[in-house]
């Protein structure tokens, strides 16, 4: 594929990118025939056509359903027999545990599989491991405390995937294992009924893109199945719709920013609509404490939903987001709602000190010119629970892969990881593991996690700089922002925000459209609350319309604004509806801008 052109000429705007246009020649050819065959508007045909829908799947990405995205679960490995042993453990009524990871996935993976098992008269025993004490996945002790309280079959959900010696430990003490993980897998399995895990090498479903919850989905797609077949819903006890669980599965996918195309879009797509209904109390209850006004989008729910949801993982009970995901009493819920959201507020104040001290130290290691492939932070007090939202936090600021590490007196260090796209820090933790340099760790390409020792910080640095360095180079080489098409202010209406919205839900995998506003001038742009710049942008008809950079406060984008009042400047970002005391406006999300020079009659 050729190199995209310059899109309206900008070669480095306040962030320091290339502004390309995402279709090259190919891709104009594919939006033109989108449009032609099936009368849509060009922005919208633009839009498809950079995300590679070709135009005979059309209609099926603007109306994904899970019947026609969703394969047999059989496809998966060992998922038959993960089927068969949880239908024989409900048809004898054996005594479930399910051991979550303390993240949204792992909440939601736990949630779902709970709200199915209670309507097959199952009363699962629920097992969260903290954070702090615990770590994550499966470990010994509380193997052995599961099994002490009764428990025969241990679904472990979002992890358990590298955990063999706990689970030899469960196979010792008599408890049945069945794993339903996504995680990227050593060659070594643990000792367990069935391992359902897509990233497992003997896996060929071409499913390892899905999120642990949208696995889940699909165990409890074949247990239900398999019930079917034995005769076990009867009239007192009717078979579920399992479509009412896709609230969950839409919720754990988008938090866990798994790409959002095939399967994983429609899961989104359709959980979107059963979150819209409002059925659920332990769904409405933090949509309601997060102020949400209107339906929910898919961005409300990595921005405002997985956040609270995360918070009791994160600096407070373990399972404070899982019980609230169960929750059927609107008072009760409405109570641990409040609670998380008063613990993510706290996270926020602690999030924010510590990202200053990470930054300060990432500026000093990379220096005025910035040299070097990746961000290594680490300190001690810093709150292991907060330091993988730093080190996407970084990974932002510095647009390259960061680690945040949090040191602890005994010499240990626990830390997270976050990449940039085509760099995988998960394989490169792997080898580390392998090597000796860490204690644990593992992940996945985007995200990573890392145990060690803290004489062994410098040695990791060196060692991730030698690893990633010529996947960094190249991905920061192609780095430029990528806009989808051009308006003005003037058709910055309702009806577009609807007519964009057509190709969501957006999220990893596939993009928000980014379009740019081409000569506007700033008529307004000030600070507002300690990370937000407040924007008016006017065309030159004299239309006006009010734009939002969100954490650009203090940035370079900020300062560009507050230096561009009274200037012409091409604007990039996104568009949405602002809902606020009753009223609907169209808020544009400004990510970028830059100098608007006389236009030379580019067709954009």
């Amino acid at each position: 594929m050729t190199e995209s052109r310059l899109f309206l000429g900008v070669e480095r705007s306040a962030t320091g990118r290339a502004w390309r246009d995402r279709l090259d020649d190919r891709g104009s050819a594919r939006a033109l025939a989108i449009a032609q065959r099936h009368e849509l508007p060009e922005l919208l045909a633009r839009i498809l056509a950079g995300r590679n829908v070709e135009a005979d799947a059309v209609e099926t990405f603007l109306e994904p359903t899970i019947k026609h995205s969703m394969p047999d679960p059989y496809v998966l490995t060992t998922m038959k027999e993960a089927a068969i042993r949880i239908a024989d453990g409900i048809e004898r009524r054996e005594c479930f545990a399910i051991f979550g990871d303390y993240d949204v996935d792992g909440a939601t993976s736990a949630a779902l599989l709970a709200r199915f098992l209670h309507q097959c008269g199952i009363e699962p025993i629920i097992h969260i491991p903290d954070r702090l004490f615990e770590g994550y996945g499966p470990n010994v002790d509380a193997v052995r405390a599961l099994a002490a309280r009764g428990a025969t079959l241990m679904v472990c959900v979002d992890c358990g995937t590298t955990s063999i010696e706990p689970l030899q430990k469960a196979k010792e003490l008599g408890v049945d294992v069945v794993v339903i993980d996504h995680h990227q897998a050593d060659e070594t399995l643990p000792p367990a009924i069935a391992v359902v895990n897509p990233n497992r090498r003997d896996d060929l479903s071409g499913l390892g893109h899905l999120a642990a919850v949208g696995l889940t989905f699909m165990t409890v797609v074949a247990i239900n199945r398999t019930l079917r077949e034995r005769g076990f819903w009867r009239a007192d006890r009717p078979e579920p719709d399992l479509l009412g669980f896709l609230d969950d599965v839409a919720l754990g996918t988008v938090a866990d920013v798994v790409p959002l195309t095939g399967l994983n879009r429609a899961f989104v797509a359709k959980g979107l609509i059963a979150l819209r209904r409002r059925e659920r109390a332990g769904h409405v209850s933090p949509m309601d404490v997060a102020r949400l006004a209107g339906p929910p989008e898919a961005w409300h729910l990595g921005f405002l939903l997985g956040p609270r949801i995360n918070a009791g993982g994160r600096i407070g009970r373990a399972d404070l987001g899982v019980r609230l995901l169960i929750e059927n009493d609107p008072i009760e819920a409405a109570k641990i709602a409040a609670e998380l959201d008063r613990l993510n507020r706290e996270r926020q104040t602690i999030e924010q000190d510590t990202l200053a001290q990470a930054e300060a130290e990432a500026i000093a290691a990379l220096g005025l010119e910035e040299k070097g492939a990746v961000v290594v932070t680490a300190a001690e007090g810093w709150h292991p629970g907060i330091v993988g939202l730093v080190a996407a936090r970084l990974k932002e600021k510095f647009g390259r892969p960061a680690f945040a590490i949090a040191l602890e007196p005994g010499g240990l260090g626990t830390g997270s990881g976050r990449s940039i796209s085509g760099v995988d820090i998960g394989r490169a933790v792997r080898r580390a593991v392998s090597d000796g340099l860490l204690i644990k760790g593992g992940g996945h390409a985007m995200a990573a996690g890392v145990t060690l020792r803290k004489a062994a910080l410098g040695e990791l640095r060196a060692y991730l700089e030698a690893a990633l360095a010529s996947e960094v180079e190249i991905a920061r080489r192609s780095n430029g922002l990528m806009i989808d098409g051009a308006v003005t202010a003037a058709a910055a209406n309702a009806d577009l925000v609807a007519m964009i919205g057509r190709a969501g839900p957006f999220g990893a995998g596939n993009p928000e459209p980014v379009i740019a506003l081409p000569a506007h001038t700033v008529t307004y742009a000030e600070d507002i609350g300690q990370a937000h710049v407040r924007v008016r942008l006017q065309s030159a008809d004299g239309t006006s319309m009010n734009a939002m950079a969100f954490r650009a406060a203090g940035q370079r984008l900020g300062a560009a604004l507050r230096d561009s009042r009274g200037l012409r400047v091409h604007a990039a970002g996104s568009f949405a509806l602002d809902r606020y005391q009753g009223e609907e406006r169209v808020q544009f999300r400004l990510t970028d801008i830059a100098p608007a020079e006389p236009l030379v009659g580019r067709k954009t």
